[in-house]
């Protein structure tokens, strides 16, 4: 009893192991999705995604906007940094007058003095035209900033807006300007700028990050006084408050970056800045302003304000993606390959269940490729981790499953065949060479002649001993002949060839068996004459045809065995044989596919069950007279 119940014991663990794999699939998925990772976690995820916008972004020309670039070469020519005011004034003032811009935006912070008239210039600028000034939100909290005078802003609660510790922003006589944009950030922890925050709050008041406040500023219309679309969510980046990640759905040769002192001297083409939004940086290393974003390593932090400029416009026309539930994709993706796997891990090959997997990782990069754009929130590399652990934990247990299982298969094949057939099977591309077929086989079925009278007069312990060595001397030429082991019927035995190992030869391995068991009688008997026993006589049937060959019996208990009308007519002949003075009896069937062993016919003979009579053979070898009592 308790054993059976400890070998029932591990096919419970099996399943419920499967069912923690699957779960646990789906949690690591799951985990992600609501930021619940480390930071390790959301570093793969944001490099995965950096992947997918580098590849996606766009050079078709942004149309939209103009980027006036304070480079090397305009520093060259008009002057070193920093500029007088009269040239920044002057800057503006022939973009809006000479090029026509719809409107300008500037991503310099200036927090002292200059020239007098220059400043003012600016602040007429900044207070009547369609100009925004920026100034620098600080979020770090460590060492509150507070540089310039703060400026702009709308009173109003925080809401999801971010909160900042300090600022740096222009100088007083710049107070004046009715338009002021955010260019601080906040970097992630590799130091990539991949979010802004499109609302700041500082004391109460809201201030929009710098596309929002040039958008603002040009009152939402072009400049023929159509109205634009009103801005909407977006699957990248939405025109509300609070941390929003930047798409850069263009890349950095999609925009028209024009230098400064081609501005200046007038030989910019007027059709790349008449009627677009301007944004005024510079990408000079000695002006510091350089940033790291998914698009470049190294870049110029106007180009990201000219991002999120691209977002807004793309959301207030209509063309940013419309958004998807990322999670849910996830999470039905991989809760579909758990499934799908728990399925497969027992049935396919480790190597078959490997390429599953591997195929399922690159579908799931194929959907993120196409989902990512749809979702700014959503995890990409959630289920990768699953199919990681799918791939670390799943298919090594599946694996070992199988090993044991073919432990298992092996333990059971050696009860009934040789090492040798064991061997042969392991070599062979049999799935389960237990599975009942239909087999060419050749039975033999040999027990001890008089066995009752032989063990009736003595004790019990000399009975079993007489019985074992009586089935050592027809078990060992059975397996030595490369034959299966079928049962035992207490002083005899069943046995055959054929299966499950399919032989050519399988009548005359047979017959061999049969010569053999004959041959190591012989000893046997002539050690019990010499303790006064009186000699035993095996009788052997061999008969060969169609038999189905397999393990059959209960879900508790099964056994590999041959059933066929060959395997009776197999045990009618080893009944006939106390009829005759031959050891061996050997059917029709056997003597037709007989080639290594030469057979003599003694006769004929109805067998139960049958209508007509059967031929009857014997070894040719064998003398009528071998083995009788």
């Amino acid at each position: 009893m308790k054993l059976s119940v400890l070998q029932r014991l591990p096919e419970v663990p099996v399943a419920a192991i499967r069912v923690l794999i699957a779960l646990v699939a789906v949690l690591l998925t799951a985990w992600p999705q609501w930021q619940a990772g480390g930071p390790g976690t959301q570093l793969v995820d944001e490099w995965l995604r950096d992947q997918l916008v580098r590849v996606q972004a766009s050079d078709a020309p942004e149309e939209r906007m103009a980027v006036i670039d304070i480079d090397e070469s305009s520093l060259a020519k008009a002057g070193p940094w920093p500029w007088p005011r009269e040239r920044l004034a002057t800057l503006v003032e022939q973009l809006l007058g000479h090029y026509g811009a719809r409107g300008v935006a500037l991503d310099l912070v200036l927090p002292e003095r200059a020239d007098a008239g220059g400043d003012e210039r600016l602040a007429v600028l900044a207070e009547h035209g369609p100009v925004v000034l920026p100034q620098a939100f600080d979020f770090n909290g460590n060492l509150p900033l507070r540089v310039g005078q703060l400026t702009g802003g709308a009173p109003g609660p925080r809401g999801g807006a971010l909160a900042a510790s300090g600022y740096v922003a222009n100088h007083a006589g710049l107070g004046r300007a009715a338009h002021i944009g955010n260019i601080g950030f906040i970097p992630d922890q590799d130091g990539m700028i991949r979010r802004l925050p499109m609302q700041t709050w500082f004391e109460g008041r809201l201030f929009p990050t710098l596309s929002l406040a040039l958008l603002g500023c040009c009152g939402g219309t072009t400049s023929s006084g159509s109205a634009a679309p009103a801005a909407g969510p977006t699957g990248g980046m939405a025109a509300g408050q609070g941390l929003r990640r930047l798409p850069y759905s263009r890349s950095w040769n999609a925009y028209a970056v024009i230098p400064a002192a081609a501005v200046l001297d007038l030989s910019a083409p007027a059709e790349l800045i008449r009627d677009k939004l301007v944004l005024i940086g510079s990408s000079s290393l000695g002006l510091s302003d350089r940033v790291a974003t998914p698009i470049s390593a190294n870049t110029s932090g106007l180009l990201v304000h000219a991002a999120a400029l691209t977002a807004q416009l793309d959301a207030r026309a209509g063309l940013a993606p419309s958004p998807w539930p990322g999670r849910a994709i996830a999470l039905v993706y991989t809760g579909a390959l758990a499934l799908l796997t728990a399925w497969t891990l027992p049935r396919l090959s480790a190597l078959a269940n490997v390429a599953l997997l591997c195929t399922a990782g690159a579908l799931w990069l194929a959907l993120a490729y196409v989902a990512a754009p749809h979702d700014a929130v959503f995890s990409t590399v959630g289920p990768l981790w699953s199919i990681l652990f799918l791939l670390a934990a799943g298919v090594p247990f599946a694996w070992q499953q199988a090993q044991r299982q073919s432990r298992r298969l092996l333990g059971t094949l050696r009860q009934y065949v040789a090492d040798a057939v064991v061997d042969e099977l392991l070599r062979s591309d049999l799935a389960d060479p237990l599975a009942p077929s239909l087999c060419e086989v050749t039975t033999l079925i040999a027990d001890m002649q008089g066995y009752t009278s032989h063990v009736a007069n003595l004790p019990l312990e000399q009975a079993a001993q007489l019985t074992r060595d009586f089935l050592d001397c027809l078990t060992g030429p059975v397996l030595a002949a490369r034959g299966t082991l079928d049962k035992y019927t207490g002083d005899g035995l069943v046995a055959f060839w054929g299966a499950p190992l399919a032989v050519p030869d399988h009548a005359d391995q047979a017959l061999e068996a049969a010569e053999a068991i004959i041959a190591a009688l012989r000893p046997f008997n002539a050690a019990r004459a010499a303790r006064g026993l009186a000699p035993v006589r095996v009788r052997i049937g061999i008969e060969s045809g169609s038999a189905m060959a397999g393990d059959f019996g209960s879900s508790s208990r099964s056994i590999y065995t041959a059933v066929g009308d060959s395997v009776n007519v197999a045990s009618r002949l080893e009944t006939a044989a106390r009829d005759y003075p031959y050891d061996v009896i050997v059917g029709p069937g056997t003597a037709a596919l007989a080639r290594r062993q030469p057979l003599r016919r003694i006769g004929e003979t109805l067998l139960r069950g049958r209508d007509r009579p059967t031929t009857l053979y014997t070894l040719a070898a064998l003398a009528p007279a071998e083995g009788m009592p």
